[in-house]
Parts: structure tokens; sequence; C-alpha cells
């Protein structure tokens, strides 16, 4: 990309952040596992940069079985401590219990009978959400997160909190918030129009 292309002022000018926000933020997901390994990561950028479990996230997925939930919940429980001296990742251990407790409101939401991806985009009635964003008027939370989060809490989730939920449904493509002049803006658009969670 040339200096002249328009980003979300956010992604700042590092590489991998420039190219996250390009080719991963505001695309639509529709695959559970992938939602999952999305929310459990957000969860660990709390009271942390966006960059900085950014840069770990191909540490975390050789940590915790590319958040394979089944897989997650098959590890013994001395795990957890050689978790706690792994550099790769955030070494705080209600974070990394929290993957643990996030696997099984996984599989537990699975053995009812609801599917995680349903589960999640049902907040937006299966489709995203487009906007027509300003460089500062977006929201860090609305009362879709805000119903999100408490939905999740009370299916025994953890490190999903309003704000959590809100950057989450951005970087899932619920919502669209790259800013109306961002040369992905459009492309984002089209693509939340083309989605379909049961393709």
């Amino acid at each position: 990309m040339t200096a002249s292309v328009h980003r979300c002022q956010w992604c700042g000018t590092d590489p991998q952040y420039m190219a996250y926000h390009d080719n991963v933020w505001g695309r639509p997901v529709a695959d559970s596992q992938e939602l999952f390994a999305k929310l459990c990561l957000d969860g660990q950028q709390a009271g942390l940069s966006w960059l900085t479990i950014l840069r770990k996230q191909a540490n975390y997925e050789a940590a915790f079985c590319d958040f394979d939930p089944e897989r997650i919940l098959q590890l013994p429980e001395s795990y957890k401590e050689q978790l706690m001296q792994n550099s790769g990742i955030v070494r705080n251990r209600l974070k990394i219990e929290s993957i643990f407790k996030n696997a099984r409101a996984y599989s537990e939401l699975r053995d009812q009978g609801q599917p995680f991806n349903q589960f999640l985009w049902g907040f937006s009635d299966g489709m995203p959400r487009i906007f027509a964003r300003q460089g500062g008027d977006i929201p860090t939370s609305d009362e879709v997160s805000a119903t999100m989060a408490k939905a999740l809490k009370k299916a025994g989730f953890s490190f999903v909190g309003t704000t959590i939920c809100y950057a989450f449904m951005q970087a899932v493509g619920m919502v669209n918030d790259h800013v109306v002049d961002c040369h992905c803006y459009s492309d984002v658009c089209d693509e939340m129009r083309r989605f379909s969670l049961t393709k």
C-alpha cells in the first residue's frame, strides 16, 4: 500500500497492525471455532493493547491447541502451571484460566444444541450491522454488546465484558466500524451484504 492510502487511525503504521486492519478486522466470520478463538484472544487483551496480543497470537494458538475447545478440555490441570511459565503469552493466571472456562462453556452450549456461531450472531439477528462512522464517533460498547456480555457470563464465559464484546463484534464483522474514508470501508460493506450464517 502507498502512503496515501487512508486507514482507520487506530492501526497506526505498524506493518502487522496494518495488515490485520486491511485483511481481518471487520470481515464477517461464520465459523464457530474461529469465533471462539477471537473471543478468547479479545479477553486476553483486557488492560493491554490489541497489538500486544496480535504479536502473541501464534504463541497462543500453539499453547491452546489452535483454540480447539475439546482439545483444551483434555489438557491436564498441571498444564496450567506450564502456561504460567510460557513467556510467549500473557502470564496472568485469571486470563489463562478464562480460556479453559470458555472452552467448558462452549462445549456446554454445543451439548445443549446451541452452535456457538448461531449463539453469537443471534445478538445481531444473524446479520452484520453497517454504519457510516466518522473518525470521532466510534463507540466502545452499545446495547448489543451489553446484552451479549450478560448472556456470555450467564453461560459461563469470562473476560467477556461489554467493551470486550464490542471489540469482538468489530473484529469479526458483526459491525462495520471502519470509518467511511478508510480504504477498506466499501469492501467490508460488500462482504457484509453477502454474508449469510447458513453458508
